[in-house]
């Protein structure tokens, strides 16, 4: 009897007789379930645990540039400021227009109507009304080279005095001319193309053009302060009549000493 009780006490728990029917397997046991369980979760990633987890096939996040530059425990760099606004610009004062001088007055309309007909500006309408009161009964002539490389205007009178001279010069390349005081001789273009040749005192300048040799002007020794204008080099249409006076050149200091006006012919 001893035996038996001890056999039977040697069947392990939960085990029946002969005659009971045979149970499937043990369940493990709960913390084996657990981690089952766990593993399951991982594998399908229904937990959300396991939606926290960032899987291994996963590529790392890449940081910003702004974030590469700084340090780790560093603070971010702030934004630059942008740069302010370009002052104004100064206001510009406007130009007093002709019509508000007050010394026109009541010629306001005259002056503005004058300038319309003439197309002219404020001061090419000054200068010709200028121009016009001093140099009363005197024209504008204009004339130059051949080859128009040289342009001037001159006022004088439309009858021209002109002056023949036979000293060496002037006899060979016939050089007559009128002469006028400096103020009323403007070259318009040229002064790069003009030469100037001198010989004996060097007071007379004979300037001439460097392209076509032609001498529309020059500085005569008997007026170192005026031009000598050559009349056959102006332009057609002002001249009125010409008058020619022979001058002695052959014998210069005789011809000036007896000659009343040439000198004063480029004074104003």
């Amino acid at each position: 009897m001893r035996r038996a009780r001890s056999g039977a006490a040697a069947k392990p728990r939960g085990q029946k007789g002969p005659g009971a029917s045979v149970a499937p397997a043990a369940a493990p046991s709960a913390p084996s379930a657990s981690r089952a369980r766990r593993s399951t979760g991982q594998a399908g990633g229904d937990s959300p645990a396991a939606a926290r987890q960032p899987s291994a096939k996963r590529r790392p996040r890449q940081s910003s540039p702004r974030a590469r530059e700084v340090g780790p425990g560093q603070p971010p760099p702030e934004r630059p400021l942008l740069p302010p606004p370009p002052p104004p610009p100064p206001p510009q004062t406007p130009a007093t227009p002709a019509a508000t001088l007050p010394d026109l007055g009541d010629q306001r309309e005259r002056w503005e109507t004058f300038q319309k007909r003439q197309r002219l500006t404020f001061e090419g309408a000054a200068k010709l009304l200028l121009d016009t009161f001093e140099y009363q009964g005197l024209v504008k002539h204009t004339g130059g080279c051949h080859c128009g490389a040289v342009r001037f205007e001159v006022w004088a009178s439309a009858d021209l005095h002109i002056f023949d001279c036979n000293c060496s010069i002037c006899k060979k390349k016939q050089n007559r001319h009128f002469i006028v005081p400096a103020s009323r001789f403007k070259l318009l273009k040229g002064a790069e193309s003009i030469t100037t040749y001198t010989f004996n005192t060097h007071k007379a300048q004979h300037t001439f053009c460097k392209r076509c040799g032609v001498q529309s002007f020059y500085t005569p020794r008997s007026n170192p302060g005026g031009f000598g204008i050559a009349p056959h080099c102006l332009d057609e249409g002002t001249v009125r009549s010409v008058v020619i006076e022979e001058f002695n050149g052959t014998d210069w200091e005789k011809a000036m000493k007896e000659h009343k006006t040439i000198k004063n012919m480029s004074k104003e």
